[in-house]
C-alpha cells in the first residue's frame, strides 16, 4: 500500500481511505468487522467516519460498531489513523437548543465527548469540520480546537465541504494564532464533479491542505453496473441522473472495455494520478467491493488515457481565473 502525507502535517495515511458510512446501515456490524479486518491487512490505515452516520435516530451507529471493532483489540486502534466528524443534529434532547447543525465551542466540546465515548478511544488523528459554519467566529472555532489538541484529544483538524475562500480564510486566522490550521480538506470531486478544478483544488494545494475525496463513483453513477437495465435498486433520482448523463457513461463504458478496466476503478485510479489528492474515500458494503475498490492502485493511467478521460469528462478548464478570463 502505498502512502503520502496528510496534507502540511507529518502524519503518513494510506492512498486509500475506508469511508464507513454504510455500516450500520446497509452492512451489518459481522460484514463491517470483516470488511475493516481485510482493508488493515492491505495496508488501508486511514479510516473515515462521522458522528451522525447511522442516519437519523440511528446517528451515532457507525462509531459504535468501529468502537466495537477497536475493543477487540490485537492493535486495532494503535493501527488505525481515524478521521470522524462534528456538525450535525445528534438528535441528542440534551444538545437543547444546540441541536441544530452547527460549530459552537459547545457543540465542538460535547461531540467529541460523544465521538469518543462510541468509538471506545482516548483520541481522534483527525477531526474535521463536516460543513462550515458562516455564524461561528474564526476565533471561536480555532479556540475550540486548540484546546483538544492541548488536552491530547486531537492531533489534527480538518474540513469538509469548504469552499477555496473558506480554506484561505481559515488558514490566515489560524496562522495569526500560530496554530497549524487545515491539514485537510474533505471534498466531493470525481470524474463527472469536477468543478473543484476551479477554486478548492489549486487553493488546497498552495496552502498545503490535503484533498480526501469523497463521492468517487458520484454515487454510483461511473460504476460498472450504472447501464445495466436490471439494476432495480435505483432511486427515481438516480435514474433521472443516469439518463442526462447516459451519453458521457456511453462513451466511459466503451473506453473501459478498450483498455479492459471496469469503469469504477478507472474514476479512482482517475483520482490516484492527481497529485493534490491524497486518497479517495472508498465506501464498500461488502468485503467484495472492498476487494474490487483496491484494485484501483494497480492501474496507472497514462497521458493518452487522461486525455481521453478529459474528452468525455471535461472540466472547467483549470484554476481560477485562466479557465475563463482571457
Amino acid at each position: 500500500m502505498e502512502v503520502t502525507y496528510l496534507g502540511k502535517s507529518g502524519m503518513r495515511v494510506s492512498r486509500i481511505c475506508l469511508g464507513t458510512m454504510n455500516f450500520g446501515v446497509f452492512t451489518d456490524e459481522k460484514e463491517a468487522f470483516q470488511i475493516m479486518d481485510e482493508a488493515l491487512e492491505a495496508g488501508v490505515t486511514f479510516f473515515d467516519t462521522a458522528n451522525v452516520y447511522g442516519r437519523g435516530a440511528n446517528s451515532g451507529r457507525t462509531e459504535e460498531i468501529i468502537g466495537r471493532w477497536f475493543a477487540q483489540g490485537n492493535g486495532r486502534r494503535a493501527k488505525v489513523i481515524l478521521a470522524t466528524k462534528v456538525y450535525g443534529d445528534m438528535n441528542d434532547p440534551m444538545d437543547g437548543p444546540n441541536r441544530a447543525a452547527g460549530l459552537s465551542a459547545y457543540k465542538i466540546r460535547r461531540h467529541l465527548e460523544g465521538s469518543l465515548h462510541r468509538l471506545r478511544t482516548d483520541h481522534i488523528e483527525l477531526y474535521q469540520m463536516h460543513h462550515i459554519d458562516r455564524n461561528v467566529s474564526w476565533d471561536e472555532l480555532w479556540g475550540a480546537f486548540e484546546n483538544l489538541v492541548r488536552q491530547g484529544k486531537v492531533d489534527y483538524i480538518g474540513s469538509s465541504n469548504f469552499a477555496g475562500w473558506d480554506l484561505a480564510v481559515a488558514e490566515y486566522e489560524a496562522r495569526a494564532r500560530h496554530f497549524l490550521g487545515l491539514v485537510s480538506e474533505q471534498h466531493k470531486y470525481n470524474l463527472n464533479s469536477r468543478l473543484p478544478e476551479l477554486e478548492v483544488l489549486p487553493a488546497a494545494d498552495a496552502l498545503g491542505i490535503g484533498i480526501v475525496t469523497w463521492s468517487p463513483l458520484d454515487g454510483g453513477l461511473l460504476g460498472r453496473n450504472a447501464l445495466n437495465p436490471l439494476n432495480v435498486s435505483r432511486s427515481e433520482e438516480n435514474k433521472e441522473r443516469i439518463t442526462r448523463h447516459r451519453d458521457k457513461l456511453l462513451k466511459f463504458e466503451k473506453f473501459a472495455a478498450d483498455i479492459g478496466v471496469p469503469q469504477d476503478i478507472i474514476a479512482l485510479a482517475w483520482l490516484l494520478n492527481n497529485p493534490v489528492v491524497t486518497a479517495p474515500i472508498i465506501g464498500p458494503r461488502t468485503v467484495e467491493q472492498l476487494h474490487e475498490s483496491l484494485k484501483a492502485l494497480d492501474v496507472k493511467l497514462g497521458e493518452t488515457e487522461c486525455e481521453a478521460l478529459d474528452e468525455i469528462f471535461p472540466g472547467p478548464g483549470g484554476a481560477a481565473p485562466k479557465a475563463y478570463a482571457w
